[in-house]
């Protein structure tokens, strides 16, 4: 989880980069920030701080933000830690040039590396695995900068979709298996546009050209795009079908599929493999909108709109005793009741991780009016913690892991609770080749590094 983006040749870069986080603020919500590199006074210049975009980013900052090239993040953290101190984008002068670097995704080898370059004398800043690339890079005994970042992509380990600028030139990569997504745009003006998710380049204008390969390296100088040497292949490419699931934004394209597309084919085939005798279908805003969608249409149980999320949230210490337990649930989202009253109601959800949210919903069902309640999942049960940077909590977290799908339905109070098969979801999604399916099945296919040695891993997003 987070999201990254990257503008080159164009004066409004900074401007752009600003516009793209802005469609990628649902991968991150902490922190975000952009560099831009000014060739005329030859400065890499920086605005980064925690909270949302809208309110980090005045035209004031954007100004500060001169140059042809950016790169800007937007921060989830699933370890390492919140604060300013992890947020990127990273920025160092080193013996190239000024370095700026943004990265989504999770090293499974970052604490070993970390660990070693400790050893060496690298002091570090922060606690998360991407500042790990910015010493490889720094430290290495290649010549020149493209066999530099050619030496420390090749020492990683684990999920990397990067950006990584070096004066007014642009360096982008995608790790072997492909598990995070990156994508190519170009804009009318003649600049590229570079993304993890289309729905960045649809809001800056770009038209999408093709994904970012797993394992390819480019080079971006102003608008002219080279392929460098490609990482080592590790075996078919994997990448991560929750973002189908759950993670990405409906309108954006990933490996060939809308995700609306695929979501519908995910809960068309879910009514087949877990019908319900119900009176409507809902779902639970936003993610599984497409799901519940499928779900009504191959079913013929007609769609409601149930429950309503409040998009305008933001984090509150305030948790009145009179609120109870459902507290957070309640603030987030809230029951049609005309909707829900006396019928027999079908839930549709992406995924079911601890449970919590669920039970709560089911509350506000039942306190609606609602007769019966039966929740449909547009996804295996998540028995095991992700590893390649998506935020799942450890597996003892996780409700799948150590109760029946009985004990599930108990737990949260409902006639019956499905789950879509994995066979089923993959066969939805065939055309578009193999995918990560880890937290299911637990099938891991990029090593473990720093788990298997008992090292505690650091993570930038």
């Amino acid at each position: 989880m987070c999201g990254i983006v990257a503008v080159s040749g164009t004066p409004e870069a900074a401007k752009l980069a600003y516009l793209g986080l802005h469609a990628l603020q649902h991968r991150g919500q902490e922190a975000a920030g952009i560099v831009a590199f000014d060739a005329r006074e030859g400065v890499a210049h920086r605005v980064r701080e925690a909270g949302l975009i809208s309110e980090i980013f005045s035209e004031e900052k954007l100004a500060k933000l001169p140059g042809e090239v950016a790169v800007g993040h937007i921060r989830y953290s699933t370890a390492g830690g919140a604060g300013l101190k992890n947020a990127q984008p990273i920025r160092v002068s080193y013996r190239e040039g000024h370095l700026a670097l943004v990265h989504n995704g999770n090293l499974t080898n970052a604490g070993e590396l970390r660990n070693r370059l400790v050893n060496e004398g690298a002091l570090f800043q922060s606690t998360i695995d991407s500042e790990v690339v910015v010493h490889l890079i720094a430290r290495s005994h290649r010549e020149g900068v493209e066999a530099q970042i050619d030496d420390a992509l090749s020492q990683l380990q684990g999920a990397f979709s990067v950006l990584i600028t070096v004066g007014d030139t642009l360096y982008a990569a995608r790790d072997p298996w492909g598990y995070r997504p990156l994508v190519i745009g170009h804009l009318p003006g003649g600049g590229l546009v570079l993304a993890s998710e289309s729905c960045a380049l649809d809001i800056m204008g770009a038209r999408f050209l093709r994904d970012v390969e797993p394992g390819e390296v480019l080079r971006i100088r102003g608008t002219e795009m080279t392929r460098l040497r490609p990482l080592p292949p590790e075996g078919a490419p994997q990448p991560c079908v929750f973002e189908l699931v759950y993670f990405a934004r409906p309108d954006t394209r990933l490996w060939g599929y809308t995700v609306d597309r695929a979501r519908r084919a995910f809960g068309r085939r879910l009514a087949e493999e877990q019908p319900a005798d119900a009176d409507i279908v809902i779902s639970v805003p936003d993610s599984a909108n497409s799901a519940a969608l499928g779900y009504a249409e191959a079913s013929g149980i007609p769609f409601e709109l149930g429950l309503i999320r409040n998009h305008y949230v933001g984090r509150t210490f305030i948790e009145p005793s009179q609120a109870g337990r459902d507290f957070k649930v309640r603030l987030k989202y809230n029951a049609v009741r005309e909707v829900l009253a006396g019928k027999r109601v079908v839930v549709v959800d992406d995924s079911l991780v601890r449970g919590t949210t669920s039970r709560g919903l089911v509350s506000l069902l039942h306190d609606a009016g609602a007769r019966e309640v039966h929740f449909r999942f547009a996804s295996p049960p998540v028995r095991y913690p992700c590893f390649y940077g998506i935020d799942m909590p450890s597996q003892a977290e996780l409700i799948a892991a150590h109760k029946t799908v009985e004990q599930i339905r108990d737990y949260l109070r409902v006639e019956s609770i499905g789950y879509l098969s994995l066979e089923g979801m993959l066969d939805c999604v065939k055309d578009a080749g193999t995918f990560c399916t880890a937290c299911f099945s637990g099938d891991y296919r990029a090593p473990l590094v720093d788990m298997e040695r008992g090292l505690a891993m650091s993570s930038h997003c």
